[in-house]
């Protein structure tokens, strides 16, 4: 047996259902309808609609690390939670009402002639929605057309007001690209595929994360595996975005794929190297409603051996 078919079998294995239909679906080519239809039995998905309240939210604001209803509908739709499930649209509508009321909105700055903003927000959010059948909404293609409006000229976003404007942020660019991406994909909209496009070529240009002028990492933490990600950028989580673009096989993502190949354990699973959470009945701030583990990963071993099989490159 192969390491590979081995870190299969043990996605197969998983307790999650959405694992289960997701490794079948896209690594084995083989439909898994019944596992499908149990998604909102897996334990993380439970935990994730655990508290939910009349409104949609969860008891604390929409944006709360992590337990905002924002970040636990990143987590949901990763892991497989179909379209139009009502629980997660309720939840959706508490983040709609956020980002596109006025009172948001207004805070939204122009320095310089360039947007400053925190544009992860509207890109995770966007996707979501977009996943979860929303993408008709006309508050759904208010974030996308903002998205487009407020894109910097590298093709990026930016919520530092000092920032020159010669570079945008990567935490700050990569939801982003993969909202409009998922726009377009559930629309058709030729002008957010355009925009996704332009931001992948910034991170491209980099070789996902290579300083231009060096050549090293330009910060340890693009080159560590992280799951969930939240808003932070790392080469994995480009890598899968840019899969889900069919541009995993671009010659300038190879230093990224040759990456992840060095960070496979030798049993063929992967594993974080470093969290931006807490496990839950932790004191203080970035506290997660799951607990994702320390060891071997599911969703960053479904990514990887996702994005591998995407860029053509042998799974044993």
């Amino acid at each position: 047996m192969t390491v590979t078919v081995s870190a299969v079998d043990w996605l197969l294995d998983s307790d999650e259902p959405g694992i289960v239909a997701q490794a079948k679906r896209d690594l084995l080519d083989e439909p898994a309808p019944a596992e499908a239809a149990r998604v909102l039995e897996g334990p993380k998905v439970r935990a994730l609609l655990a508290g939910q309240q009349p409104d949609g939210g969860f008891g604390t604001n929409v944006y709360t690390k992590w337990g905002g209803a924002h970040w636990r509908l990143v987590s949901l739709v990763e892991l497989g939670v179909p379209a139009g499930e009502p629980r997660s649209v309720a939840a959706a509508e508490t983040v709609l009402a956020w980002l596109t009321g006025k009172g948001h909105r207004s805070r939204v700055q122009v320095i310089d002639g360039l947007t400053r903003r925190c544009a992860s927000q509207e890109g995770n959010a966007l996707a979501v929605c977009c996943r979860l059948g929303l993408a008709d909404d006309p508050r759904v293609r208010v974030l996308a057309e903002s998205l487009i409006g407020w894109q910097w000229p590298d093709g990026g976003w930016n919520c530092d007001k000092k920032a020159s404007g010669y570079r945008s942020s990567f935490n700050e660019s990569l939801p982003p690209m993969w909202g409009l991406n998922e726009y377009w994909a559930a629309t058709g909209e030729a002008g957010a595929r355009e925009a996704a496009e332009r931001t992948a070529e910034l991170f491209l240009e980099h070789r996902l994360f290579r300083a231009l002028g060096t050549g090293k990492p330009i910060h340890p933490s693009f080159v560590t595996l992280h799951s969930p990600p939240f808003w932070h950028y790392d080469f994995l989580q480009a890598l899968v975005v840019l899969a889900r673009m069919g541009l995993a096989g671009d010659p300038r993502a190879a230093d990224g794929l040759g990456l992840l190949e060095e960070r496979r354990l030798g049993d063929g699973r992967w594993r974080a190297g470093g969290r931006w959470w807490k496990a839950p009945g932790s004191k203080g701030s970035n506290v997660e409603v799951v607990d994702w583990g320390s060891g071997p990963n599911e969703l960053l071993t479904l990514h990887a051996l996702r994005v591998l099989r995407a860029a053509g490159r042998s799974f044993a």
